[in-house]
């Protein structure tokens, strides 16, 4: 593999967990809990929207076939993305929006804290903007999970169910492959595996604090790296390609 074809993957898979994941929290529009929320879940899509362009723009530079942002992002099938299984997982109540929130914020924050590093300066530009934008994200999280696991018994118990049931996603964003691997010795990718030690810390605080129990580490699933994914993604993309697949080429 030559380290064009693996940084157009590295920049693929960071550029579609930022897509499905904007997606999803744009399925609150209109529907969160009070007006203030709906805001904020709206303008963290937007957040993401804009990393998933920047680094899908770089992408479509590197991989040098002529595709733009909007070809990969509406072009492609279900076996050719990779986000992280988390990101496609449903927005269920809002406990569970928050803790799926919690835990991909936690891992972003220390992701693009090294990624500013990178010697590929286009990508380290890319990430000192996002990083910006993921500490509040992992702060507005953290809180919401905090204040519903000490609220109601309800809410302590669905988010209770919500920790336990989206953890399962948990293990595979700090998996490492070839890809990371040929462009952590160039200096472009950063070692995710010695990341999850940290996050586990971090993720075991907000946890002890909200009242919550971290579950066991037993049966992880994982497959984006190979394409594979759960059965929502496809549903998803039906809905997100609709109008490019029903339409394709066409001039507004």
């Amino acid at each position: 593999m030559t380290q064009q074809e693996a940084l157009f993957k590295y920049l693929l898979r960071w550029g579609d967990n930022a897509l499905i994941l904007s997606h999803r929290l744009s399925e609150w529009c209109s529907y969160a809990p009070f007006i203030e929320e709906d805001l904020a879940l709206t303008n963290f899509a937007l957040d993401m929207i804009g990393r998933a362009q920047a680094l899908l723009k770089y992408a479509g530079e590197v991989e040098g076939k002529g595709n733009t942002e909007d070809l990969l992002a509406y072009r492609r099938s279900e076996r050719q993305y990779y986000n992280n299984l988390l990101m496609e997982q449903p927005n269920g109540d809002f406990g569970v929006t928050m803790v799926r929130q919690l835990f991909i914020s936690a891992f972003e924050k220390d992701l693009f804290t090294e990624l500013q590093n990178s010697r590929d300066t286009t990508l380290a530009a890319i990430a000192a903007k996002t990083l910006k934008e993921v500490r509040y994200h992992l702060e507005h999280a953290a809180n919401w999970v905090i204040r519903l696991g000490n609220g109601t018994d309800e809410s302590h118990e669905r988010v209770q169910k919500a920790v336990n049931d989206l953890w399962m996603f948990t293990g595979e964003l700090f998996e490492m492959d070839e890809v990371d691997r040929q462009l952590l010795s160039d200096g472009i990718a950063v070692d995710i595996s010695r990341m999850q030690e940290r996050w586990t810390g971090y993720i075991n605080d907000v946890l002890q604090v909200a009242t919550l129990q971290k579950p066991q580490d037993e049966f992880m699933q994982t497959g984006s790296r190979n394409g594979i994914h759960t059965e929502h993604l496809g549903h998803l993309l039906s809905e997100m390609q609709y109008l490019q697949r029903a339409y394709p080429d066409a001039q507004w």
